[in-house]
């Protein structure tokens, strides 16, 4: 179970620029999964959609119902592209550790899901609070905007500030325990059925069944993290918060 980052050290000369190659290619594997989804749905549209067309449009209307739900559709259709690749792209992050299992090679491991790692999940944090912000002053301008934060008293500014870090750590930090811990007890049901022929029959059961949960628990997550990215984009862009 000990493993090492397989870390690509001091890229460009640079002392600090360390890169997790596993980080990297994971990323690059969900990304191309979530375009290869997209593509093969997109690929012959129908009137009456079948197949991975009709499932397509079963996420956009479930995620076109978690931005109805946070805002009026007529500002919140504006993200339902951000909802859509958010929902899609953690799913299939989350799942990529739960059904391929942990690769490693020579004590590197190689193969995880990506939101299994904390620097990933805050990265997409700080990403969805940037673009509240963004939207707010776009769609509000900058006074209106600002006035937000002294709202309904201005000695409250200091705690709409710690606000803002806090919804970073937190929407990021529960994404990554979520996903880390049930990874952590797939690894060790993976060992106790590695053991011996004991060890098998009684980790191969519960592996098995902490796997088909480790599956609710990845589409929970991926639905959770984009209905909050919603609610904190509803408070910026809408007038009425």
């Amino acid at each position: 179970m000990d493993h090492e980052k397989p870390l690509l050290e001091d890229v460009f000369g640079i002392a600090w620029l360390d890169f997790n190659m596993s980080n990297v290619l994971m990323i690059a594997i969900a990304s191309a999964l979530v375009f290869i989804l997209g593509v093969a749905a997109s690929r012959k549209l129908q009137m009456k959609p079948t197949g991975l067309q009709n499932f397509m449009e079963w996420v956009i209307d479930f995620v076109k119902g978690i931005v109805g739900d946070t805002m009026d559709w007529k500002t919140g259709k504006t993200f339902l592209p951000l909802g859509l690749t958010l929902i899609t792209y953690i799913f299939v992050s989350n799942l990529l550790g739960v059904a391929f299992m942990a690769v490693d090679s020579e004590h590197h491991l190689w193969w995880k899901s990506p939101t299994s790692d904390a620097g990933i999940t805050l990265t997409l944090s700080t990403m969805v609070i940037v673009l509240t912000h963004y939207y707010g002053i776009k769609m509000r301008g900058v006074k209106e905007y600002g006035k937000d934060y002294f709202r309904p008293l201005p000695f409250l500014f200091p705690i709409k500030l710690l606000e803002e870090f806090s919804n970073t750590l937190t929407l990021g930090l529960r994404l990554f325990g979520n996903i880390y811990a049930g990874e952590i007890l797939l690894g060790l049901l993976a060992g106790l059925t590695a053991s011996g022929a004991l060890g098998f029959f009684g980790g191969a059961i519960p592996m098995l069944a902490w796997q088909g949960f480790s599956l609710f628990i990845g589409a929970i997550q991926a639905f959770i993290f984009t209905m909050l990215t919603m609610v904190y984009m509803s408070h910026k862009v809408s007038s009425d918060h």
